[in-house]
C-alpha cells in the first residue's frame, strides 16, 4: 500500500507514520529498519545522539526498496550547536547515513542556556535547505516560548516540531503553537512508552498502554491498544514515530489503515490527558549530557 502523507510547510510529503530508532542498539537497528521498510513504512527516524545512524543506512540500502522512495529524519545533538559545527555536523550524520541529501534535519534540543549556538545552528540548517543537501529543516522539544524566540531571529519557519506526546501528555499549548506557525506536529513516545520505562524516580508508573478507555476503543475495533493511539494520532493531524526491534510489533503498529476511530471515540482519548511530562524538561540545564560527543564516524 502508499502510506498516506502530510504536506510540510514548504510542499515536502512526509509519510504519516514512520519508525523511530529510540534506544535501538546498533544491533538490532539494521534489522528494524530492512523489516519496517518490508512491512511498509517509508519514513525513518533517527538522530546523532542515538549511535545508530550508520545501522539505519544499512537497514535501507539492504531493504532493497529505492532510495528515493525512504523519507529519513536525523537531528543535530547539542555539542554540535553552532553555524560551522553544524554544517559539520550534516557531513557526520550523512556520512553515516550513506546519504548525499537528508529529508528531514532538526535541532534535537532548545538548549535555552545556549541560545546563541542554537540560533547559529539553526541557521546553519536554512544554509543546508538553500543549498538543497536537506529537504525540510526543523526543531525537537521546543515549547512555544523557545519557538516564539526562534522565529524572531531566522527566516525559515520550521516544518516539524517533535515532542513527546501520547495520550497522557497531549501539550495542546505546543500542539497549537505549532499550528498557528504552520508546523506540523511530530509525536515521540506516540504510544506512551516513555509512561511505562523503568525509572528510579517514578517507580509507580502507569502505563498508558493499559489504561481501560484506550483497552475498550481497542476491543471495538479489535486492534491493540498501540494501534488505537497511533490511529488517534494521525486522524488528530500529527506524525507519528513508534519505535520497536520486534518484527510482529513494527507489523502491527504499521496496521492502521483499515479503521477510523469515531468522534467520540477521539473524545474519550483527549479526555486523558494528565499534563505530566514522562521525558526530560526542555528548559533544564544538563550540561554534561549536552556536551555528549558526537563521533565522526
Amino acid at each position: 500500500m502508499t502510506t498516506p502523507v502530510f504536506t510540510l510547510n514548504n510542499g515536502v510529503e512526509i509519510p504519516v507514520i514512520g519508525l523511530g530508532v529510540f534506544q535501538s542498539s546498533p544491533d538490532d537497528t539494521a534489522q528494524a529498519v530492512k523489516t519496517a521498510l518490508e512491512v511498509g513504512y517509508r519514513h525513518i527516524d533517527t538522530a546523532a545522539a542515538y549511535r545508530n545512524e550508520r545501522q539505519v543506512g544499512e537497514g535501507l540500502r539492504a531493504s532493497g526498496v529505492d532510495r528515493a522512495d525512504v523519507f529519513v529524519e536525523t537531528k543535530v545533538w547539542v555539542s554540535d550547536y553552532g553555524y560551522d559545527e553544524t554544517l559539520h555536523a550534516f557531513e557526520k550524520a550523512a556520512r553515516k547515513l550513506g546519504l548525499e541529501q537528508l529529508d528531514l534535519l532538526i535541532l534535537h534540543q532548545p538548549a535555552p542556556s545556549r541560545w546563541e549556538k542554537v540560533v547559529a545552528a539553526y541557521r546553519a540548517l536554512e544554509t543546508l535547505l538553500a543549498d538543497g543537501r536537506v529537504r525540510a529543516i526543523g526543531i525537537s522539544n521546543f515549547m512555544p516560548g523557545h519557538l516564539e524566540r526562534l522565529l524572531a531571529e531566522v527566516s525559515v519557519v520550521p516544518a516539524v516540531n517533535q515532542v513527546e506526546l501520547h495520550p497522557y501528555f497531549q501539550q495542546i499549548g505546543v500542539q497549537k503553537a505549532n499550528a498557528d506557525a504552520g508546523i506540523l506536529t511530530q509525536a515521540w513516545s506516540p504510544i506512551g512508552g516513555i509512561t511505562f520505562y523503568p525509572r528510579p524516580d517514578a517507580p509507580e508508573r502507569r502505563s498508558v498502554l493499559e489504561d481501560p478507555a484506550i483497552a475498550a476503543i481497542a476491543a471495538a475495533h479489535g486492534t491493540s491498544p498501540a494501534q488505537v493511539m497511533l490511529r488517534w494520532g494521525i486522524q488528530e493531524g500529527r506524525s507519528v514515530i513508534p519505535k520497536s526491534t520486534n518484527p510482529t510489533r513494527i507489523a502491527e503498529n504499521f496496521d492502521v489503515f483499515d479503521f477510523e476511530l469515531t468522534i467520540e471515540q477521539l473524545g474519550a482519548i483527549d479526555a486523558l490527558d494528565t499534563g505530566e511530562r514522562g521525558g526530560p524538561d526542555p528548559d533544564a540545564i544538563r550540561d554534561e549530557f549536552f556536551d555528549m560527543v558526537i563521533a565522526e564516524d
